[in-house]
């Protein structure tokens, strides 16, 4: 499999069913993140969220990533104040991660352990220092702070 570039972009962030949602899209070139597939995707976030209580601050960091394969959103979820919860949700006809349905706006949680690819990972390394400078490091957690506090648009994987 030959590596390159994908197109990072950084959305708005949510509130969605009571979680902060910070949101990356991954591209590969030549296709594009349609409204229906955003809507579709976060309508279906709440179902990869923890399933346990939890006090810290409501923090998830989401990667929906379109591939020529298909869709797939990462729900990155801050726990027990400095741990990742990870859940992953497919769409299109990928049936060895679950998914047999060829639209890309039906998405269903993938059955496996998985963390994110090459071109999903990049977000989590700024995620992981902007958590830690405004949540962790303060006196006083910034949540605000760190909710402002996105990686860059561009090209990404490297």
């Amino acid at each position: 499999m030959a590596f390159y570039e994908k197109q990072l972009a950084v959305k708005e962030p949510l509130v969605v069913a009571g979680r902060h949602v910070k949101r990356y899209e991954v591209v590969t070139p030549g296709l594009e993140i349609t409204d229906d597939i955003r809507d579709a995707a976060y309508a279906f976030l709440p179902q990869i969220y923890p399933d346990f209580e939890d006090p810290t601050p409501p923090a998830t960091v989401t990667v929906l990533h379109r591939s020529a394969a298909g869709m797939y959103l990462n729900a990155y979820n801050w726990v027990w104040d400095n741990v990742l919860h990870c859940r992953t949700a497919v769409s299109g006809d990928q049936p060895f991660l679950g998914s047999t349905d060829p639209d890309l706006t039906h998405f269903t949680v993938i059955p496996k352990d998985l963390i994110g690819c090459v071109w999903e990972l990049p977000p989590l390394a700024h995620e992981r220092t902007a958590w830690v400078r405004h949540v962790l490091e303060p006196d006083t957690p910034d949540f605000e702070g760190y909710l402002g506090d996105v990686m860059a648009e561009g090209l990404v994987g490297r």
